[in-house]
């Protein structure tokens, strides 16, 4: 179920967003070139389709355990001091996430209350701007319920804990 959530569900969404993106540009480039007319708001659309798809894309390498990392003087390390520092990554990772999630949370709400909308597509602001609630959030709590695995080291590629 929890695999479902945070790896399945994000995948799935981040390759819709992409089919959906690819329509949009191809739509945009027949209509500006054969029919003579742009579709304005299209870029802006897609921008905010592209923040999203990378947002996901946080929560599934979060759970998944595949940050990039630099990893000089950590692969060296072996048994509890690897671990130990595998601890603080992951809890420094989970609050970082957290905050950024609460802030975030803050800005949308703003948006929502005032009902600012985007320039081009008309869209509110709150929608591309809850991306990062989304994303940030669900990446922390990934992150928290893979706590063993992170600690330990242990993916296993699949995300399935």
């Amino acid at each position: 179920m929890l695999q479902r959530i945070f790896l399945k569900a994000p995948m799935f969404l981040m390759g819709a967003l992409m089919l959906a993106g690819i329509a949009l540009i191809s739509a945009a480039v027949v209509s500006r070139y054969v029919f003579g007319k742009a579709i304005f708001w299209a870029e802006e659309v897609l921008v905010f389709m592209n923040i999203w798809g990378v947002l996901l894309g946080l929560v599934a390498i979060t759970w998944r355990g595949e940050h990039l990392n630099m990893d000089l003087f950590s692969s060296r390390l072996s048994g509890l001091p690897r671990r130990a520092l595998n601890g603080v990554i992951i809890v420094v990772l989970v609050v970082c996430c957290g905050f950024v999630a609460t802030q975030s949370w803050k800005i949308v709400s703003l948006f929502a209350q005032g009902g600012q909308v985007s320039v081009g597509a008309g869209i509110p602001k709150a929608i591309p701007h809850a991306a990062l609630v989304a994303g940030f959030g669900l990446a922390a709590l990934a992150g928290l319920l893979r706590l063993r695995a992170y600690v330990k080291g242990e993916f296993d590629g699949g995300g399935g804990a």
